[in-house]
């Protein structure tokens, strides 16, 4: 049996507990809840501008919550605070079934962007982080793959349900998968918490720069911290623009719904092996040393979305956000643990957590907003993936002036 296998074999208690976090963090997501938007605006007589408006708002207010929610993980454990949460996020998903408003749509795309993308990776990444020591990159990376699964299997069943259904029965049905087979399966996989591994170091001795534990407020202070925000914010921002437009990116390039949407099982494969290849590297190197490479995938796939128009465009450009995804995955939640330690990581990355929140809340309304005022969205691919690309040398000059510091 070879080493990875090992691994997985050792682990799979954890690693599919966070597997199942990351799935069911679908619920929440852009590309799953816009799915049926076309739905949701012609039942309820809203513009494009208006939906988009209103989907940015509860983006935004889910992110303010996930700041003062997430310091929960510091406090309750992944068992019971992971099935609380999905509990929640059914009940999100049957009053999504109910909306009969615009408030009440606002109300229900608050809670499952907070509930799902907000609080189920983060209560992933931030339990993950902190069981796993010297594999935590591999770890990280096969927890996430729950995103890519959800990405790759979830648009196809729910438009082959949409034929035989409306789209509340849809989200009824999602609740009936979170309460009858998910929630189950997480209680039964987790049984108990993990003590980090492969380092003679206890979880609370986990230390970061300067050798301690840094507090919140310690952070916040920390100009480190604030440079990296908008080098993290990049991802979401560019990733839930281009989902969020997909329709309308269909059109202008002339391809039909089926075309584009043949690049979202490259957009998965392509990030599980991304987030196993910056696993390993993540594990050898340091998260903060393999940073720089984070956005270089992106960079380039959006530029070629925004250059070129033939249908193969579609599979490079998810190909290459999905395998910044991957890497994200495996990377930016091993980084905050590098820099400020474990014993206050729920806290801490609850700050940036929700600074990617926000970001991908911006994505959509901003883009939207250019595009009415007749900025095009091919152009504006091209200064996106600029800006990713630019973003490598800026990482590379943030990480070696926090070395000459310490």
């Amino acid at each position: 049996m070879n080493a990875g296998a090992r691994f997985l074999r050792a682990n799979w208690s954890w690693l599919g507990a966070g597997l199942l976090l990351t799935f069911a963090s679908s619920f929440g997501q852009t590309f799953f809840i816009s799915l049926m938007g076309g739905q949701y605006r012609t039942e309820l007589g809203l513009s494009h501008g208006q939906f988009g408006g209103l989907y940015m708002a509860a983006t935004l207010l889910s992110a303010l919550t996930l700041i003062y929610a997430g310091g929960i993980a510091d406090r309750v454990g992944a068992r019971k605070l992971g099935a609380l949460t999905m509990i929640g996020l059914a009940g999100a998903c049957l009053f999504m079934a109910q909306v009969a408003n615009a408030a009440m749509l606002f109300v229900a795309i608050y809670l499952l962007r907070f509930l799902g993308q907000g609080m189920m990776t983060h209560l992933e990444v931030t339990a993950i982080a902190r069981w796993f020591a010297a594999t935590r990159g591999r770890a990280l990376a096969v927890a996430s793959w729950g995103h890519p699964i959800g990405e790759g299997f979830l648009p196809a069943t729910v438009a082959f349900m949409l034929v035989m259904m409306d789209w509340r029965s849809v989200w009824m049905a999602m609740a009936a998968v979170l309460l009858l087979v998910l929630l189950p399966v997480y209680v039964l996989t987790l049984r108990a918490e993990r003590q980090p591994q492969g380092t003679e170091t206890a979880p609370e001795l986990l230390t970061g720069l300067r050798g301690k534990h840094w507090t919140r407020p310690e952070v916040l202070r920390h100009s480190l911290f604030w440079w990296l925000i908008p080098v993290l914010m990049g991802s979401p921002l560019i990733g839930t623009a281009v989902l969020f437009h997909q329709a309308h990116i269909a059109e202008i390039k002339g391809w039909t719904l089926a075309q584009l949407t043949a690049g979202f099982p490259v957009y998965a494969a392509m990030s599980i092996m991304s987030s196993l290849a910056f696993g390993v590297l993540v594990d050898r190197f340091t998260a903060c040393r393999v940073l720089p490479l984070y956005l270089v995938p992106m960079g380039i796939g959006i530029v070629t979305l925004g250059v070129f128009d033939g249908p193969w465009v579609a599979l490079v450009a998810l190909g290459a956000i999905g395998m910044t995804a991957g890497a994200g995955m495996a990377t930016v939640g091993a980084m905050w643990a590098e820099l400020y330690g474990t014993r206050h990581l729920g806290s801490i990355r609850a700050l940036s957590v929700a600074a990617m929140v926000f970001s991908s809340a911006l994505g959509p309304g901003l883009t939207g907003i250019l595009i009415d005022v007749g900025v095009g969205f091919e152009r504006q691919c091209v200064f996106m993936g600029l800006y990713c690309l630019a973003m490598s040398p800026v990482i590379i000059w943030l990480m070696r002036r926090e070395d000459a510091r310490t």
